[in-house]
This record gives C-alpha cells, sequence and structure tokens, in this order.
C-alpha cells in the first residue's frame, strides 16, 4: 500500500459528509417549534401552496447528487455503492465552493427507466439534481427527460468537462492568434463528455471537428454507430488517431493514459493545444509534451499540474446561479455564460491575493490559461452570468435580479 493510498484511505473513514442544524434546538420551546406542534404551521401552508416550501424548507439550497455507478470516474461501472466515496466528495465540493448543501443517492439500478423514474419521484424533495457517473449513451436520455422536473438538473460529466475545456480553448487560442473557426480539432473519446464537448465547441465557432472511439475514427465508413455518434460522422478517410491527428490544432483526450507518441506530437500543427484529461493518468504527460514541443499549450485533469480542467470550476457556481433566481432548467444558453465568464477571468488583472493562488505577478500567461480552484473570483463570475442567462431566457421564476449586487455579494463572500 502505497503513501496516497494509506492518506486516502485514511481520510474517507466515517465519511467526509454529516447534517448539521441551521436552527436553535436547545430548549424545549424551540422543540415544540422545530417538531410538534410547531411544525405542523409550515405543512399547511405548503399543502395551500408548493412554492412555499422554497421558503419554509430547505429545498431552495438543496442539490441530489445521484449516480448508478455505472462509469465511476476512471474507474468504470464499479457499482453505485462503491461510487458513494465520489457522490460524499461532490456534495463536499457543492459546500465548500458554492456554499451549497448536497445529498448523495447512490440508486441500486442500472436500468434506464427505473433510474428516471426514481428521480421524478424524489424530486420534489430538492432544489436541482446533479446527475454523475452514469454510462453514455443513456445518460442522455436520463437528463433530457428529467428537463420536465422544472428544477435544473444537469449531468455534469457531460457539461462540466465541456464547459471548462471550452473556455480553456478560447483562452489558449488567444494567446496564439488562432481562430476558432480555422481549427482542426480532434477529440478521443465518444462518451458522454466527448459528445457534449463537441456539440459546445461547434456552439462557440469550432467548426471542423473529428471525433473517435475505441473503434476509431467517427467517419462514413462506420457502421456501427449510435444515435449520439452519428452527429459526429465525417467524410474522411482517415481510420486511426495517428492518421487524424496530423495537421490538428488541438487534441481533447477524454480515452486512457499515454497514448499520444511523439511522432503524433510532432505531426501537430503549430502551436497545438493538448486536453490530455484521461485520469488519474493524462494521455501524454506535461513534461513528455514539452519536451517534444516547446511550443505546446497543455491541460490535464489533474491538480499538481497548472491548467486542470477541473469540473469544480463550474457545477458548484451553475448551480448557485440557477438556485438564486429559482431557475426551472439549465439552458444552452446558461453553460456558454459559463463558458465565456470562465474564460473572461484570462483577461482581468489580478490582485495581491489571487496573485498569491496563481504564484503569479501577472495575467495569465503561455502556461496559465484556466482559472485554478481556489480563485475566489470564479464564484462571482459564473454564477453571476449564469443567474443573469437563466432570466435572459425566461426560466427564472425570480426577476428582479440586480445583477451589479449580486455579484459582488458574491465576491465579497470569498474575501
Amino acid at each position: 500500500m502505497d503513501n496516497l493510498e494509506q492518506k486516502a484511505l485514511k481520510y474517507h473513514e466515517g465519511g467526509k459528509i454529516q447534517t448539521s442544524i441551521k436552527t436553535p434546538m436547545n430548549s424545549y420551546e424551540d422543540l415544540s417549534l422545530a417538531y410538534s406542534p410547531g411544525v405542523a404551521y409550515p405543512c399547511l401552508k405548503i399543502q395551500e401552496n408548493s412554492d412555499l416550501a422554497y421558503k419554509y424548507t430547505s429545498k431552495s439550497n438543496l442539490v441530489a447528487v445521484i449516480t448508478d455507478g455505472s462509469a465511476v470516474l476512471g474507474l468504470g461501472n464499479i457499482g453505485a455503492l462503491a461510487g458513494k466515496p465520489v457522490m460524499e466528495g461532490k456534495c463536499c465540493l457543492f459546500k465548500k465552493f458554492a456554499n451549497i448543501d448536497a445529498v448523495d443517492i447512490e440508486l441500486n439500478t442500472q436500468d434506464t427507466y427505473e433510474i428516471i423514474n426514481t428521480i421524478k419521484n424524489i424530486a420534489q424533495s430538492f432544489g436541482g439534481i446533479n446527475l454523475e457517473d452514469i454510462a453514455a449513451p443513456k445518460c442522455f436520455e436520463i437528463e433530457e427527460k428529467l428537463q420536465e422536473l422544472s428544477i435544473p438538473v444537469m449531468h455534469d460529466d457531460q457539461h462540466g468537462t465541456a464547459i471548462i475545456s471550452a473556455a480553456g480553448l478560447i483562452n489558449a487560442c488567444k494567446l496564439i492568434n488562432k481562430k476558432l473557426e480555422d481549427l482542426k480539432v480532434v477529440i478521443c473519446g465518444a462518451g458522454a463528455a466527448g459528445i457534449a464537448s463537441a456539440k459546445i465547441y461547434k456552439q462557440i465557432g469550432v467548426k471542423n471537428i473529428f471525433m473517435l472511439d475505441s473503434k476509431g475514427v467517427i467517419n462514413h465508413k462506420r457502421k456501427d454507430l449510435n444515435l449520439h455518434k452519428c452527429e459526429f460522422i465525417r467524410e474522411c478517410d482517415e481510420d486511426s488517431l495517428e492518421e487524424i491527428l496530423v495537421g490538428a490544432d488541438v487534441f481533447l483526450g477524454l480515452s486512457k493514459a499515454d497514448i499520444l507518441s511523439e511522432k503524433m506530437l510532432l505531426s501537430m500543427a503549430k502551436d497545438p493545444i493538448i486536453f490530455a484529461l484521461a485520469n488519474p493518468n493524462p494521455e501524454v504527460s506535461p513534461e513528455f509534451a514539452k519536451k517534444v514541443r516547446s511550443d505546446v499549450i497543455i491541460a490535464t485533469g489533474r491538480s499538481d499540474y497548472d491548467n486542470q480542467i477541473n469540473n469544480v470550476l463550474g457545477f458548484p457556481y451553475i448551480f448557485r446561479g440557477a438556485l438564486d433566481v429559482r431557475a426551472s432548467k439549465i439552458t444552452e444558453n446558461m453553460k456558454l455564460a459559463a463558458v465565456y465568464a470562465l474564460a473572461k477571468l484570462g483577461e482581468e488583472a489580478v490582485d495581491e491575493k489571487t496573485k498569491a493562488i496563481y504564484n503569479k505577478e501577472l495575467k495569465f500567461g503561455k502556461d496559465l490559461i484556466i482559472p485554478k480552484p481556489f480563485d475566489t473570483r470564479v464564484k462571482a463570475y459564473v454564477s453571476t452570468a449564469v443567474a443573469k442567462a437563466a432570466i435572459d431566457d425566461k426560466v427564472a421564476l425570480i426577476s428582479d435580479f440586480d445583477e451589479e449586487k449580486y455579484f459582488k455579494e458574491l465576491l465579497n463572500e470569498g474575501n
């Protein structure tokens, strides 16, 4: 057992989350208010008007983190219970970064329709639903069928990676003076995150995308593709990663470790952008990539390197903004707002506190294209942008939204 394993197992003993009481519970009067007989009054108010659950219960700041355990991190289909430490971790991140209370729910079924129906039956208890580690392609249908719940629902494995990497792509292109519409992008991995990334890349202006799954390039010769992959069929003769990577400006890896060779790296265009996001080990290490190509811009999914494409930069703040304006769903414009808000941070001068986080004196540079999780500005920028987009899309119940005031409040919370 190595040192990291020992530390991790010790860290998780007893679990990572617990409940706490927000109201006083120190006297018989407190007891009579919290439970019988006083509790009957909010019950009756909610019976008369279900919207009052947002006022008289924790619903307004409560998210369910739900999995079936079918695609847990890089571990695969390990089952729901084995995925519980990950779900507890997600709850910790909600609380730490956005002060959102979260409850993990591990479903003992991997049947698509049982999952949908179970979530529908418990959804009214929560202000939002974060779907997690559910395998493609069923994750697409599950998320789609739950949009009618009138609360925000998002499968973070799809949209989190897509949103964060899209922001990084925007900033990387600015650094090397490339236009999004001129890029040749190769995405290795056609699961939930790969397909969602391709879709959002198209929305920000990327036109030339090639996708690969475990059998090779998704091209016109393939006869084994599901509906979701068919959207990305290309008329091309290249079948392998090595072939399709020639002249590519961008590589997005959502596959497995150490698949990019020296030959592949050298075949890419000038100033290549590499997002090697396989966990725990990336498709190519930053050390090797920079040794082969001094002009490379590289990001990984790891916290021990700069430019971590980390979903924690997205989901806590997307839900924070959505909950605060009582959004009935998370729209495409809300996701795009998060992309552009994250990218905008790359253009902003940093204060002394933020300099300490990055250990840098200047704005983002060649080696830094994405904010770090402990940058306290991220919540204010992303949550405000998401809340505003919800109002613009007319999916927010709360309309008296003061954007400037909200932004300042969130910014001050982090300082």
